[in-house]
Formats: structure tokens, C-alpha cells, sequence
């Protein structure tokens, strides 16, 4: 090992420009560290004077080398290099061993914020700092050492929105033409410079061509990043700023395109109202620009972070009528600036996908990444053979696919609900070891996506349970909201559950606060929690209060009347002794005539449905014995409810399917009872209770109208009071009077769909699983009429329907 000791003299040191004189409180810079061929260059300052001395040590070559984490979705630059790997690798263009720090270089690593490390096999420079333009940290770490592995949380949780995304960008040399590279290299100006530059302006400011004002704000953009502020609030650079509005309509094109650089560069504030002029004067020379430069100036704005709707409409017309000439780099940088916009005609998205479906074999696995992130964000959807083509790409080198494009090709098999089986299959193998090197709102988007896929995987949430808990406090409302809805929906408990669910709603409670400002995340909780059966009773307690009620209607972009009515009806089901708010009559009533009417109009347009229902009315003796309602109106499904005496004969119940006269003949019709000792208790009882002889009739055993029109209701309200009320309803005597002889069997018969369960198995989701559990607490068998069963059976002939629903109902009744 060599010992180099150098004199640093004013000037340039390590490659890097020479301090500007004027810069005040010049002190602890940091050097960045060079990685250059097979070895690692390291530095350290040891002083901020002219006369600095530094210590340079030449490192073994053979056992030093730079290392990437391609997992980490906080930090996707970092990924760039195995994708360029990957993606020259195949095409024939080098291996990836001899062009490591070629394509290090180009991809310009140093400069990102990505998660790095200097792996060592001995003892490491005790002062060893690596710069970061992100402020993320850099550690030396031992290779052999059980932590060199282990990535720093901070660096995980660590999300540059603005550059993140962008790292597409970086892996074709066609995208600097129409792009912001933030890292350009430019000439850098001195203080003295800068100064000089803002006092011509004051002395010659009526005498100013256009194209000097251009290049007095090209060069002051090259001032120190410290002295931007200093700049921004002098009045000489204001002076400047109102000579370029006042000159505006002299400049033309790549002017304008200039001073917006500038304007990027030096950080100007994106509600300043100059701007305003700036992207007027755009709208007007949309038609006079090239393509690349509409791009340039669409892409110089979202850096700015300004909506410019007015340019962006007249770009899109213009990309109307150009939109055959687009390259794939400007189809996908297109795509991502429509994205970032949340702005997309629907036609111009139709024309983009053609384009798609032309370049598709040309595409790198970054690129699919972000043109599904780009149709994702501006709800513009793919077309299920687009998707599939993503996803054989995808399944055909997954593990070069950085974890950032496969949180967003996620996304898009999310939204549009495409099911490509062997990409789930690859995901959920490599999924659960990319999990703890991933960003919290990345995991959240994984899970929410398996969920909303139905697509179950052990391994994958037990990982994701597993990495939560440490690291909770890096959740948004969103996420804990999120994730608990996509771990009840899936209706998975991993081996962890107690750790897991304590650890979120213990977070629900911190983040009471972000809750207020989203009110509909923590509905999104508490039901997720309660498909899980997880109950906190304070939160329930403060979610259907009046104050948060009104909070949730007023504040929400969502209607959250559905919600709200799904929690309150499972409380009352569920927790017996809970004591704590309800939902008020009004909006218990609200909720239950919105779900029905979905209900009502869902089923009604299924074939296979009505069929059930016919002949079901057809084998039990007509439509009074069968009601179709909803049992459960909270659980957002009807059913078919048949009821069937002590000897198994079906009861006609219905009251809204019998004519009035037929009700008033079986009201008169003797039936006789057989008395039991068990029947006498039971009358005793009732009796004891209250109950009047008119209301019992024990003459005739005939069930009062009052009682069967409580029943006719649908369960809302208090739902604890129902279940008294329907326990309670045998002891008064019921239609018919047979039932007198022993309680009768309340089945509730549910037609299944696929969706209803996960993907490929017979696991009920979340919210049917709930359902299920709370008929059976309120004494209802459930008869399950499978989509595999019944389906099949609708081409089958009359008799064998007959006979499936025959065995289904009475069997299930034994």
C-alpha cells in the first residue's frame, strides 16, 4: 500500500473547479469519491486553508471495487447500471465484467442519490465522507461483515420524486436531445463574475440586446449552487428578470428554451408570476418548435414544478398530427411527461399505444416501467394484449428489472386488472427478497397490487410482514391504510400477526393528525382491520362519532357513506359489547338503499342468476319462499334466503311475493301442534316476558303482521338488537305454526363469483369471508352456489339443475 502526500495549492484539486474567492463561510467541503477502472480512490480534507494538505492512499486494486444495491426502490438510479448491463449484455456490446466502469461513468453514478457503498476487506480511512448530491449517507463496510449487506434504513426511505422516476432517461444517448439533465456540465462563474454581470445590467439596462440578456441569464446559472439564493433576491437579477419579460417578443424559440434552463438551474420558485408570460409565449411558438424541443420545454416545466395546462393542451393537438413522427425515446419520454401532468386526451393515448405496439421489441425493461408509471398516473388504460407483451418482457429477465419499473408495471396489471400468470408466478419469487430493501411506499404498492389482483402468495406477505414492523414510522396514512386493506382483503394472517397488527394500529394512533386530513384512510383501516377481526374500539369509537362523520362527508374526495355503513353494521354484529358511537338512523338508512340498489341492479343483470332464482321458486312451490334481499345490507351483496320448518319443508316467509288475500286464507288455516314439554317452556317464557295473547296467538300458532313486517326489514341499525330480536322471534311463534315444534333453519343461499376469492384457489376474500362469519353469528346456514358448479350446470338440461339445487338446499339443512 502507497502513501502519496500532496500540497493543495489554489487551483483545481481531484478534477474539481477552483473556489470562488468571494464565497463566504467556505468551510468542511466535502470531496467526492472517484471510482475509476478496478480501483477506488478515496480523500479526505483536513483543512479549509489554500495551504490544505491531503492524504491520498492507493487502495489494493484486486479487493476494492464499487458496489450497487439493485433492489432499492428509494434509490432507483442506483439500478441503472444493472440495466444497462443487462440490456448491452444481450444485445451483443460487451460483458458485463470488462465494461463495469465504462458504463459506470456514462450513467454518471457518483452524481445520483442511489444507496452506494465502498466495500473493504481491511480497516477503513477513519474519516472517510462520500458527498451526496441527495444528503443520502454512504458507509464503508467490511465484505465479509455480517452488515455489508444491510442497507441503511434512511437510504431506503430516502424518495426523490423528482429524479427517481427520471432514470430512464439515462439509458439511451437520444434522450438528451428533448431532456433536463440536471448534472450537465457547464462553465462555472465566479462570484466576481456574477457580480460584474448584475452591475452591467443596472448600468446598461435600456441598452440590452435580447441575445445578451440570454446569455447573462445562461451565465449566472452557472454560479455556485450557495450563491443561487443571494442571486434570486438581488434586485439587479429582479431588474434582469423584468428586462426579459419586457423584451419577451423579440426572443425566439431556443432563447426562451435558454432562460427556462437558467430558470431550472437557479431554482426560480414555480408560482413566480413571470412564468406566466414565459408559457404564454410558449403556447404561441408551440407550432414554429421541433419536436425535441417541445419535449425539452414540457420536460423543463415539470422541473420547474409548474402545471402548465395551456401549453400542454396545445403541444397534445399538435402531437395530433405528429404523432407518427414520434421516436421510441420521445414516445416514452411523452409518456412520462403525460404522467407527471395527470394530463391525457384519450385519443392521443389511443394513437400512443399504436406507437407502443410498434417499438415493443425495441423497448428496455426501464422504459416498459415507465411507460406503465406514465398511463398509470394519468388513468389512461393499456390494452390487455399490451400488457400481456409487457409481461413477457418482464418475465423473460425479471431479475434485471429494477424494483422501481416492477412496483410500476404493477401498477398497470392493477388498474387494468389484466392477470398475467407467469409474471405474478416470477414475481412472487424474487418479490420477497427485493421486500427489505424496499421504500415503504414501494412495498405498500406491491401489496396493494396483490390484493387488488387477488393473487396470494405466502412468501411475499410474510415478507412484507416482517419488514414493517421496524421500520413503521416511515408510513404515510396511506400506506398503513393500504396495506391493512390489502392484508384483510386477501384474508391472509402471517406468522407475525400480533407483532404486525399491534405495530400499525399502535401508528394509526400517531398519525391521528394525517388521519384528520384524510379521513377516508382511516375507514380503509379499521375495515381492513375488521376482514382480519381486529377491533380497536377507541379508533371505531372516534371514526363514527358525528365530528369525524361530518369531517369524512365534507373533507373526502370519495363517498365514504358505503364505509362508513360497512364498519358500523360490523361493529353491531361483532362486537356485543361495544358501547362506544353509531351511525345515525338517517345514514344507516342512506347506506342501505345505496348498497341495495347496487345490489339489486348487479344481480338482476345476471342470467345465471335469475335462472337460480326461478328455479328455486319453481322446486320450493312459488316466490314466497324465496327472498331475494340482503341479510347483511353493510356487506355490499344480496342473497337468496329460504326458510325451512322443523320437518324441512319450506315456509312461505315472503310477504311481498303473496297476494293479499292468499295472506288473509293463511292466516285462518288450522295447523295443529303437538305440545312438548320444551314447546310449554317456550310459551311460559314468552309468556313471562310480556308478551299479550294477541301478540303470541297461541290459538291459531299464527305469527302477528307486526312481527313478520320486523322481519321483512333488512338487518341495519342496531345490529346487536337484531340478533335479540331474531332469537327471540321462535318463543313468539312464526308463519307457519310448525315452526312452534322447533326453531326453524334460515339459510342463506350466495351464487359465487370468481372474484369473490383469491386467484386460482377456493380462499374467500376479506369482505365475503366476513360476511359468512357474521350470517353464522346470527344463526344462518350459508349454501354456497359455486361459480364452478353452477356455471357449468347452465348448459346442462332442467332436471339436473333442479336436482343440484335440491341436494344444495335440503342437505345443506340437515
Amino acid at each position: 500500500m502507497a502513501l502519496v502526500i500532496c500540497r493543495r495549492f489554489p487551483g483545481t484539486f481531484c478534477g474539481t473547479p477552483s473556489q470562488p474567492a468571494l464565497i463566504k463561510n467556505n468551510i468542511n467541503k466535502k470531496l467526492l469519491g472517484q471510482t475509476y477502472e478496478d480501483c477506488a480512490l478515496t480523500a479526505r480534507m483536513i483543512s479549509t486553508d489554500t495551504r490544505m494538505a491531503a492524504i491520498l492512499q492507493l487502495l489494493k486494486p484486486i479487493r476494492y471495487w464499487t458496489f450497487c444495491n439493485p433492489f432499492t426502490y428509494s434509490a432507483t438510479r442506483s439500478v441503472a447500471w444493472w440495466n444497462i448491463r443487462s440490456y448491452m449484455w444481450h444485445k451483443g456490446q460487451d460483458s458485463p465484467e470488462n465494461s463495469l466502469c465504462r458504463l459506470a461513468r456514462k450513467v454518471n453514478i457518483c452524481s445520483t442519490s442511489a444507496s452506494w457503498r465502498i466495500l473493504t476487506t481491511g480497516n477503513t480511512l477513519p474519516g472517510l465522507e462520500f458527498s451526496r448530491a441527495s444528503a443520502s449517507k454512504a458507509s464503508t463496510l467490511n465484505l465479509h461483515s455480517p452488515r455489508a449487506m444491510k442497507i441503511d434504513e434512511e437510504d431506503i426511505e430516502t424518495f426523490d420524486s423528482l429524479e427517481d422516476p427520471r432514470v430512464f432517461l439515462q439509458l439511451r444517448p437520444e434522450y438528451q436531445l428533448h431532456s433536463y439533465n440536471r448534472s450537465e456540465t457547464c462553465q462555472p462563474l465566479s462570484v466576481s463574475e456574477g457580480e460584474l454581470i448584475l452591475h452591467k445590467v443596472t448600468i446598461y439596462q435600456d441598452n440590452l440586446q435580447p441575445q445578451i440578456i440570454v446569455d447573462y441569464f445562461c451565465k449566472l446559472s452557472s454560479l455556485p449552487p450557495e450563491q443561487h439564493p443571494v442571486l434570486l433576491s438581488s434586485t439587479s437579477f429582479a431588474l434582469l428578470c423584468q428586462l426579459s419579460v419586457k423584451n419577451i417578443h423579440l426572443f425566439d424559440a431556443s432563447d426562451l428554451i435558454s432562460i427556462l434552463k437558467a430558470f431550472v438551474s437557479l431554482g426560480i420558485p414555480h408560482s413566480h408570476s413571470m412564468l406566466d408570460v414565459f408559457e404564454t409565449n410558449f403556447c404561441h411558438k408551440v407550432w414554429e418548435m421541433s419536436l425535441d424541443q417541445l419535449l425539452l420545454v414540457a420536460d423543463l416545466w415539470r422541473y420547474l414544478g409548474r402545471r402548465v395546462p395551456r401549453f400542454l393542451k396545445i403541444f397534445f393537438s399538435y402531437l395530433n398530427l405528429h404523432w407518427k413522427d414520434l421516436s421510441l425515446s420521445q414516445l416514452t419520454h411523452l409518456i412520462y411527461i403525460i404522467g407527471e401532468s395527470r394530463q391525457a386526451p384519450q385519443d392521443l393515448m389511443q394513437k400512443l399505444e399504436s406507437l407502443i405496439l410498434k417499438y415493443i421489441d425495441l423497448i428496455n425493461l426501464e422504459e416498459v416501467g415507465s411507460i406503465c408509471l406514465g398511463f398509470f398516473k394519468s388513468s389512461s388504460s393499456l390494452s390487455e394484449f399490451v400488457m400481456r407483451k409487457f409481461g413477457d418482457l418482464a418475465c423473460a429477465d425479471m431479475q434485471h428489472l429494477s424494483s422501481y419499473a416492477l412496483v410500476n408495471i404493477l401498477k398497470m396489471f392493477r388498474f387494468t386488472h389484466v392477470d398475467h400468470v407467469n409474471f405474478m408466478k416470477q414475481f412472487g419469487q424474487i418479490a420477497p427478497q427485493r421486500i427489505p430493501s424496499l421504500g415503504v411506499q414501494g412495498v405498500m404498492h406491491l401489496t396493494l397490487a396483490c390484493s387488488a389482483l387477488r393473487f396470494l402468495d405466502e412468501r411475499v406477505m410474510n415478507a412484507v410482514a416482517a419488514s414493517l414492523p421496524p421500520r413503521v414510522a416511515y408510513c404515510r396514512s396511506k400506506d398503513v391504510a393500504k396495506i391493512l386493506w390489502s392484508f384483510g382483503t386477501l384474508n391472509y394472517k402471517p406468522p407475525n400477526a400480533e407483532e404486525f397488527y399491534s405495530s400499525l394500529i399502535n401508528e394509526i394512533h400517531r398519525k391521528m393528525l394525517e388521519f384528520n386530513r384524510y379521513p377516508e384512510h382511516l375507514l380503509t383501516c379499521l375495515l381492513g382491520l375488521a376482514f382480519s377481526e381486529y377491533f380497536p374500539v377507541e379508533l371505531i369509537d372516534f371514526a363514527l362519532s358525528p365530528g369525524f362523520v361530518r369531517l369524512a362527508q365534507e373533507r373526502s374526495k370519495f363517498e365514504v357513506t358505503k364505509e362508513l355503513y360497512t364498519l358500523d353494521g360490523t361493529v353491531g354484529i361483532e362486537c356485543p359489547d361495544y358501547r362506544g358511537n353509531r351511525l345515525s338512523s338517517q345514514l344507516q338508512q342512506e347506506g342501505s338503499e345505496m348498497l341495495w340498489n347496487l345490489a339489486r341492479k348487479d344481480m338482476n343483470s345476471k342470467p345465471e342468476f335469475l335462472e337460480a332464482l326461478f328455479l328455486l321458486e319453481t322446486m320450493l312451490g312459488g316466490p314466497q319462499y324465496v327472498k331475494h334481499h340482503m341479510i347483511l345490507p353493510h356487506t355490499r351483496s344480496s342473497d337468496l334466503e329460504v326458510q325451512l320448518d322443523v320437518n324441512m319443508k319450506p315456509l312461505p316467509f315472503n310477504r311481498e311475493a303473496i297476494p293479499i288475500e292468499d295472506v288473509a286464507k293463511l292466516r285462518l288455516k288450522h295447523v295443529g301442534v303437538s305440545l312438548t314439554d320444551d314447546l310449554m317452556n317456550q310459551l311460559l317464557k314468552g309468556k313471562s316476558k310480556g308478551h299479550s295473547q294477541g301478540e303470541i296467538e297461541s290459538d291459531t300458532g299464527q305469527q302477528p303482521l307486526k312481527l313478520e313486517e320486523e322481519r321483512a326489514k333488512p338487518v341495519g341499525g342496531s345490529l346487536c338488537n337484531k340478533v335479540d330480536r331474531l332469537g327471540a322471534i321462535p318463543m313468539a311463534g312464526l308463519s307457519p305454526p310448525t315452526c312452534l315444534q322447533a326453531p326453524q333453519v334460515k339459510l342463506a343461499i350466495q351464487l359465487t363469483n370468481r372474484n369473490q376469492y383469491c386467484y386460482g384457489s377456493r380462499d374467500l376474500l376479506g369482505l365475503h369471508n366476513m360476511k359468512r362469519r357474521q350470517l353464522n353469528q346470527l344463526g344462518y346456514r350459508v349454501v354456497e352456489l359455486s361459480h364452478w358448479e353452477w356455471l357449468p350446470l347452465l348448459k346442462r338440461t332442467r332436471l339436473e339443475k333442479l336436482a343440484f339445487l335440491h341436494e344444495k338446499v335440503f342437505t345443506s339443512a340437515l
